[in-house]
């Protein structure tokens, strides 16, 4: 898509210094802009780059004062990063939007229906008894099974996999690869030490604004549902088991493992790699560091842990502090020890 400056000027409601007829139909980094490109500057490490980037155009904060001669043009906004952040996302509306009808070969079962304004990618597959609601984007190797509830403006990115009976809300986005609604991991120990596999009967439920990351599994619960709730994000690589309820707005890193029956508040903080036990409560608010290990519930709200048995995290500096120096402090008693 080509824009000309003022009429990005005009959506990121900024002021153009320079030519705004120029026009621009690409995103780029500033150390990397090149003719056509646009791009912004919004941390100071980065201002050298705009004294040589070939970018068209670079968006910048009203405050910024250049101390060379520039040239390239300048879209003036209240806040740079911000701006560009709003660009990223009218251009992303925009290529969405593009995106309507049946690519062949694809399968809707009879018995579904899907919206108007929808995009259906080639080999994605639609089972029995679905609905599936307006400006809804299934792209190419996407299955989704029998029952499912889909509303409206979702994006599915390819080789997601949305099994049976799962509900997603309005607005959300699954990205490649991952699986919503697979077995729960659970098995009945029996008398001669074999796993008896436990039907796992429920579903999963994704309310409004939900954003679920590339390869990423959300078990469906035993009975009634895991329930991610609205506006949560999850990175990529992240394993969500079965019954458990994510809190509104809280956000999950990659590598992350929530055990069964787990609840998490909202507004939460989760770090890549944390591993959290099953049937504990999380309070809202709730911050955990890196590899964080969860064996017990947290109560308190606004809580912020770390360490591979979590504790306060100003505790576990100071406990860092005093392991670091060990060495030096077994020497000294060692010589003290001479001494007597």
């Amino acid at each position: 898509m080509e824009f000309t400056l003022g009429q990005v000027a005009a959506i990121l409601q900024g002021k153009v210094e320079g030519d705004e007829n120029q026009k621009v139909f690409r995103l780029d980094k500033i150390q990397e802009g090149k003719e056509g490109g646009i791009s912004f500057l919004a941390n100071e490490k980065y201002t050298s780059y705009i004294y040589e980037t070939d970018a068209t155009a670079v968006i910048v904060s009203s405050t910024f004062n250049p101390t060379k001669k520039l040239k390239t043009n300048l879209i003036r906004v209240a806040d740079a990063y911000s701006g560009f952040t709003q660009l990223l996302e009218a251009y992303a509306m925009m290529m969405k939007n593009s995106m309507v009808g049946i690519e062949e070969p694809s399968y809707l079962d009879p018995s579904s229906t899907v919206g108007e304004q929808s995009y259906r990618g080639a080999f994605s597959y639609i089972g029995k008894n679905c609905k599936v609601g307006n400006s809804v984007k299934i792209h190419s190797h996407v299955h989704i099974g029998d029952r499912v509830q889909i509303g409206n403006n979702v994006i599915i990115h390819p080789g997601a996999k949305i099994c049976a009976d799962t509900s997603i809300g309005n607005n959300c986005e699954i990205h490649p690869g991952a699986v919503i609604g697979s077995d729960g991991f659970g098995f009945a120990p029996q008398e001669d030490g074999t796993y008896k596999a436990i039907p796992q009967i429920g579903n999963v439920i994704l309310e409004d604004y939900v954003s679920i990351g590339a390869n990423s599994t959300i078990d469906c619960a035993t009975m009634g549902s895991t329930l991610i709730k609205k506006g949560a994000k999850i990175d990529n690589l992240v394993q969500i088991a079965h019954n458990v309820i994510i809190g509104e707005n809280t956000v999950i890193a990659s590598q992350t493992g929530i055990s069964g029956s787990t609840e998490i508040g909202k507004n939460c903080i989760i770090a890549g790699q944390v591993g959290i036990a099953g049937h504990l409560k999380i309070a809202d608010n709730t911050t955990l560091g890196a590899k964080t290990g969860i064996s017990k519930s947290i109560k308190e709200p606004g809580t912020t842990l770390f360490g591979f048995m979590a504790m306060d995290m100003k505790k576990f500096l100071k406990s860092y502090s005093i392991f670091k120096k060990l060495g030096s402090i077994e020497d000294r008693i060692r010589e003290l020890e001479k001494k007597q």
